[in-house]
């Protein structure tokens, strides 16, 4: 197949194919193909343009007034805007603040604390996963540590992830909080998150779900599959940045119960009072702590408007095509080289990214850096193809996966270094920094 030839059509028929214009363009000496959006988005033009504006108006211009006129409710604002677009969720029970690792801490924390005191110390076990993110493993076991409670690990196929059935053998009448990711980082595996709530539930325990891979990619609705807790990053599919913000999701049933554990001023009723000792305030406020990274809100705010503009469902129909598009690449090109697939080909258990391993992928990916095709690498040789929805279009895959395959292959096209360009199945080859027909980046 001509798989250029292929991924123009399929640019030419994308209803989302304009929004790849809103993104900052580094130019083609500088980014042939990326495949990881799912590690970092790219930014928007807007928010270099808002970021400047900020500087100069609101914070240049307002100064500490700021506070007053709108910082200090942002982290409930935006919560509510990202909540409603991508997780489902009513208002009033999302928050951006933090990390990914404070605030899991926090809801994990709080969770096993109701859970202990409610059962009389009889629920005393975190159900986790060992494929599951290092940090959701690492701050588990620190709370486990903490309040004297014992991991019960479920065994997972790193090539999928967690099922119903394993979740299912896992839980008991001792189980306080089970934590999951609802899309596994290594295989891209797209967890049930109904119908594992569910099982949870049915043991009498709280279920906090981790949707680093899943907010901005994959619809999540956290209100209708009755959720407790949930927590995730904004700097994959929401572009919000390096180090942007964490969002937090408290369903509005447990606020009032689940006391988080780090007291800090912005956290407490009436803030401004700087009174002796520590009250929640009420509501999701409650779960803040101190005081708001509005830099990166700000960032988050631009992509937030393109993703109400578009909805999830298109973002989610764009993701399936391109990565449908990968796979019949890899199957056609890749297979033959001994690359394998070790993400799940079914819609229903796929997320937004492609993971193919082979031995020597940690070289090949740093050969592919150096061509300004950029994947990420995992241990043990492993390559996600990450593909995000709004800024990827079907030639960037093309082009991408070629590379790759010629990298594979021992040598790039027409470069005896292994340097050059992919050949791209049409009789050329394109060099590093050239431009490629139909490639928007």
């Amino acid at each position: 197949m001509d798989f250029l030839a292929r991924a123009a059509e399929l640019d030419a028929a994308d209803p989302l194919a304009a929004h790849r214009n809103a993104f900052l363009d580094p130019g083609p000496a500088s980014l042939v193909a990326y495949f990881d959006g799912n590690s970092l988005g790219r930014p928007l033009q807007a928010t270099v343009d808002r970021l400047s504006a900020f500087v100069r108006e609101e914070w240049g211009g307002r100064l500490i007034r700021g506070w007053d006129e709108r910082w200090l409710d942002l982290p409930l604002t935006l919560g509510d805007r990202i909540g409603a677009a991508a997780l489902g969720a009513a208002p009033g029970q999302t928050v951006v603040a933090d990390s990914t690792t404070v605030l899991l801490y926090k809801l994990a924390r709080a969770a096993v604390d109701a859970a202990v005191l409610s059962s009389g110390g009889t629920r005393d076990e975190i159900v986790l996963d060992t494929d599951n993110f290092p940090t959701d493993r690492y701050i588990l076991e620190g709370i486990a540590g903490e309040r004297g409670l014992t991991l019960r690990w479920v065994e997972v196929d790193t090539a999928e992830g967690v099922t119903p059935d394993l979740v299912a053998d896992a839980v008991s009448e001792r189980t306080a909080l089970a934590v999951f990711s609802h899309v596994a980082y290594r295989s891209g595996w797209l967890a049930d998150g109904p119908q594992i709530t569910r099982i949870v539930h049915d043991a009498g325990a709280l279920v906090l779900w981790d949707l680093c891979h899943s907010v901005g990619s994959v619809p999540v609705e956290l209100d209708a599959w009755d959720v407790d807790l949930a927590v995730g990053c904004t700097y994959k599919y929401l572009n919000g940045g390096p180090g942007s913000p964490a969002l937090a999701y408290v369903a509005a049933r447990h606020q009032a119960a689940l006391q988080q554990p780090i007291w800090g001023w912005l956290g407490r009723r009436d803030a401004f009072t700087m009174g002796p000792g520590y009250e929640a305030a009420d509501g999701i406020r409650g779960f803040l702590s101190g005081t708001p990274p509005i830099l990166g809100m700000v960032a988050l705010e631009t992509y937030a408007d393109l993703l109400e503009s578009v909805g999830i469902d298109a973002i989610r129909a764009k993701s399936l095509a391109l990565t449908d598009f990968a796979l019949e690449f890899i199957d056609a090109e890749l297979a033959p080289l001994g690359v394998s697939v070790t993400s799940p080909r079914d819609h229903a258990s796929r997320g937004g990214h492609v993971t193919v391993k082979r031995a020597g992928f940690r070289e090949v990916t740093a050969a592919l850096w150096e061509q300004g095709v950029i994947p990420d690498y995992r241990d043990p040789d492993a390559i996600r193809i990450g593909l995000a929805p709004l800024s990827t279009s079907f030639a960037e895959v093309a082009t991408g996966l070629a590379a790759l395959r010629d990298a594979v292959r021992g040598a790039g096209a027409g470069d005896s270094d292994g340097v050059g360009g992919p050949d791209l199945g049409d009789g050329s080859a394109d060099a590093v920094g050239s431009p490629v027909t139909g490639l928007t980046p």
